[in-house]
């Protein structure tokens, strides 16, 4: 056999284990890749009308399929997602249960492919436990009506900033040159280096909580043609401003003309209703809100009772969450506690 064919037949044979790695490598992957079965969904409560299937959040949720399993809870909007190991070649059905002390338990039985399972996004709806109710003696006060709880409003704050106009600043100021004369490579020359050159510059401060907006600067008076503005220290406004200019004429005049604005933060309160189904009432705030309150009469009484971290009313159980979306609108909800109604 020569050299060059033993070359060859090694060639050939590194690249057949290199080919056999690399499809070992990916079959390896793939089988990793069924092995994992990803289940997500949503948690809702149970109601035959849809506007009252309000997300239950906390709950918790378990995957078997009885020799491996995974758990996880539900977020405050009722999703939840877990991934669960399982055989490559079982097709052995995976039991998801949902378990919250407020809910009667819920069990789906999920069916799972031998190499792979469709994917599938489940919802679970969980019937509420009714509340336990305890007899009271026969007296008149234990007889008492629900209480009424009516005309509720939401109020809140938003801090915003405002500019306002408070005036305008004017300055003036020359750059001194003669004309005509050869620059001779002795700096500032004109954009062509032909002619001698002077620059001079001016500055403005709006003070404190002011920014100058809408900034012009322009050649007023002189052999304008041969003079170039730098705008580079007003274009974008703000507090301290400048302006340069570059004359290779005679002397010229120029003018700096902006207009201030003064910057406040100001808090609006704001006022809203919420929407009102059976016995809970929902409603939404944006994420720059502050400052939370409810006002309602309670009884044929007007009251305002802030809604705090801990979401604490003595008339009603509420709930609070934030959008997954990058609007982030924060959704609160709020069910009647027993002895109130609407």
């Amino acid at each position: 056999m020569t050299a060059k064919k033993v070359v060859w037949t090694i060639i050939a044979v590194a690249a057949a284990v290199v080919l056999g790695l690399f499809l070992r490598t990916n079959r390896l992957r793939s089988i990793k890749v069924r092995q994992s079965m990803p289940i997500e969904g949503a948690v809702i409560q149970r109601d035959a009308d849809a506007k009252k299937e309000v997300p239950i959040a906390d709950v918790v949720i378990t995957a078997s399929n009885g020799v491996t399993s995974a758990t996880t809870r539900s977020e405050a909007s009722g999703y939840f997602k877990l991934v669960l190991q399982k055989g490559v070649l079982s097709g052995t059905p995976v039991m998801v249960s949902f378990r919250h002390p407020s809910y009667e338990p819920v069990d789906l039985n999920v069916q799972t492919g031998r190499l792979e399972t469709p994917a599938q996004l489940y919802v679970a709806a969980m019937v509420p436990i009714p509340p336990k109710t305890v007899a009271r003696p026969s007296r008149p006060e234990a007889s008492r009506p629900e209480v009424v709880v009516s005309n509720i409003r939401v109020r809140y704050t938003i801090n915003s900033r405002t500019d306002t106009n408070v005036g305008s600043a004017v300055k003036t100021f020359q750059v001194v040159n003669t004309g005509n004369v050869p620059c001779n490579h002795q700096a500032p020359c004109s954009p062509d280096g032909k002619w001698k050159a002077s620059s001079a510059s001016e500055s403005l401060d709006a003070g404190a909580d002011n920014t100058f907006s809408n900034v012009r600067a322009s050649c007023i008076a002189g052999p304008c043609p041969f003079t170039r503005i730098d705008s580079s220290g007003f274009i974008h406004g703000g507090r301290n401003i400048s302006v340069s200019a570059l004359n290779w004429s005679d002397t010229t005049t120029f003018l700096m003309e902006a207009e201030v604005y003064h910057t406040a933060i100001s808090s609006n309160v704001r006022q809203l209703y919420p929407v009102i189904f059976g016995r809970t009432f929902n409603f939404t705030l944006p994420p720059t809100q502050e400052g939370v309150s409810l006002e309602a009469e309670v009884d044929g009484s007007p009251m305002v009772f802030p809604l705090g971290p801990t979401l604490n009313l003595s008339w009603a159980t509420c709930t609070v969450r934030t959008d997954r979306e990058k609007e982030k609108t924060t959704v609160y909800g709020c069910e009647l506690k027993p002895g109130y109604r609407f």
